[in-house]
């Protein structure tokens, strides 16, 4: 009688597929990386969601899950200072151009900030979230493509409308 290879079994779906030890180490790695506690639970989270994902694309699991995850919350921790210092960045570049814009008593800056901001009220919601991520969090095309969970392309299209629009209210308010 030939005895079959017993295989893996598959995980119930109510099953965490971080166990509590795997969860400290995930936690340890994020604060080692310079993660502040407020955010080590999104991070746990992240890395959980990781997991998941990779069993719902037919992948196997890792061989060693608490390697794998320790990398992934490593991975994370950079992600997390890269975000932090492109914010930075942009909060530094746009109070550069808000000085560099705002004349003796600064009324031209505050009407053009309220014409844009009136302007982005007026968008729907899909078209004001691309804008947002692209200008406000200097997001890239392809990372808004990959955060929203749409085409390239459809991020492009809706940044174009967006802008025509913009501009648009902008010329017909006599703003610019």
């Amino acid at each position: 009688m030939l005895r079959r290879k017993a295989r893996r079994a598959p995980q119930t779906q109510g099953a965490d597929p971080l166990g509590p030890a795997l969860e400290d180490r995930v936690r340890a790695v994020l604060a080692l990386g310079g993660v502040p506690h407020a955010d080590l639970a999104d991070g746990v989270q992240q890395v959980r969601l990781k997991l998941l994902e990779r069993a719902a694309d037919g992948r196997a699991a890792p061989r060693d899950v608490s390697a794998w995850a320790a990398v992934v919350a490593s991975n994370l921790a950079m992600d997390w200072h890269r975000a932090r210092r492109r914010q930075e960045r942009l909060g530094e570049r746009l109070a550069v151009l808000w000085r560099e814009s705002t004349d003796e008593d600064g009324a031209e800056s505050r009407a053009l900030s309220m014409a844009v901001a009136q302007g982005l009220g007026a968008l729907p919601d899909a078209q004001r979230q691309v804008v947002v991520l692209r200008f406000y969090a200097d997001l890239p095309v392809r990372r808004i493509a990959d955060e929203l969970g749409i085409p390239e392309g459809t991020v492009k299209s809706r940044l174009h409308t967006a802008v025509r629009h913009l501009r648009a209210r902008l010329h017909e308010g006599e703003v610019v």
